[in-house]
């Protein structure tokens, strides 16, 4: 008989509650692997961020605090802003070009990463 500090670990196998819209449910049920294995796969993929969508979306969250904490009250910060969530790197150059040049260079360097790091926001996979 086994002692009972011992304990077998058993995977969580609970049914948990989600919501969605209809038209996500008439989706889910199209897809020919079943509704699990599609939400499955769909967790696993973003979770692996295999085009860097997410990364790059953060990375333009960080770059945008950045220029908030140190450029903020800068004239066009706005139009900085805009051009840095579109990825628009030639407008945001020309933008923040009347910056001090250290807020300049911290700004392109991480808009640049956030940028170039996302190549592709398509995802070609078929569920």
């Amino acid at each position: 008989m086994p002692s009972q500090s011992f304990q077998r670990k058993t995977s969580l196998t609970t049914s948990r509650d989600i919501a969605l819209f209809e038209r996500h449910w008439a989706w889910l049920s199209d897809q020919p692997r079943g509704i699990s294995a599609t939400l499955r796969l769909l967790v696993e993929d973003a979770s692996r961020d295999r085009h860097g969508k997410y990364r790059a979306q953060k990375l333009r969250e960080e770059c945008y605090f950045l220029m908030r904490d140190m450029a903020g009250d800068r004239p066009f910060f706005e139009d900085a802003s805009r051009a840095l969530f579109s990825g628009d790197l030639q407008l945001l150059k020309e933008v923040i070009s009347k910056w001090p040049s250290e807020v300049a260079r911290k700004v392109m360097a991480q808009a640049t990463e956030a940028c170039i790091g996302h190549t592709s926001t398509s995802d070609s996979r078929r569920l």
